[in-house]
């Protein structure tokens, strides 16, 4: 298994923190967003992170402070207008770096607390899996994707439905299976290239995708006032 992280937004709702800074590079509790994640992938998996030329040397700085090996892979983009967008970029890395393992997806502006290994433990080797968050109210879960779920089993995922059907959210962090890298490429060819929510949905109707659903926290960095 490897490990992309996905961190090659532009961070315009977050203006003017990530003017001149990556979101994911922001500090939450005392280190950056992407701090906290790499410190929770087990020490075996390659870690890979998607970047853009703009925020390119923030990425290599923060590189130099760590002790573990991370490979930075930049997209040759610097303003909004010109990115791929999240789909778009993991397929990007998928076929450039001939990734055939299975893949952890980990947005870099996600701050959770679960135990990746018991999320990759849950993982059956054959079905994308999902991590999944009860945020409680419904009013609140619009804001995300959000998930209806039988037993294992994601049978929905609506993104940013004007009434939740319930409080269930799908966040940034998944296992992808190699055998669905050819949808994706086909996905991503039919001008699908932003939104991993809209992906999931798409999967969830075409094939079999399964919830991991934690308790502990989880933060989606989407404005100034989540960073307080």
């Amino acid at each position: 298994m490897k490990c992309l992280i996905l961190a090659g937004g532009f961070g315009t709702r977050l203006y003017p923190l990530t003017i001149h800074q990556a979101k994911a590079l922001l500090e939450y509790k005392g280190k950056p967003l992407l701090t906290h994640i790499v410190d929770k992938v087990p020490q075996e998996i390659d870690i890979l992170i998607s970047t853009n030329r703009k925020f390119e040397t923030g990425f290599r700085r923060w590189q130099e402070t760590r002790a573990r090996p991370v490979e930075i892979c930049v997209e040759d983009v610097r303003t909004e207008e010109g990115k791929k967008g999240a789909v778009g970029s993991l397929n990007l890395w998928i076929e450039q770096k001939h990734i055939t393992e299975d893949l952890l997806v980990i947005a870099g502006d996600n701050y959770f607390e679960f135990d990746l290994l018991q999320f990759m433990a849950s993982y059956d080797g054959k079905n994308t899996l999902v991590a999944i968050y009860d945020i409680s109210d419904k009013s609140k879960a619009g804001q995300f994707g959000v998930v209806r779920v039988e037993e294992h089993r994601i049978i929905e995922l609506e993104e940013k439905p004007v009434r939740p059907r319930s409080s269930l959210i799908a966040t940034a962090c998944y296992i992808f299976p190699p055998r669905i890298f050819p949808w994706l490429s086909r996905y991503c060819a039919a001008g699908e290239r932003d939104n991993l929510g809209n992906l999931i949905t798409y999967l969830v109707d075409t094939d079999e995708v399964h919830a991991y659903t934690f308790t502990e926290q989880w933060l989606d960095i989407g404005s100034i006032k989540n960073l307080a």
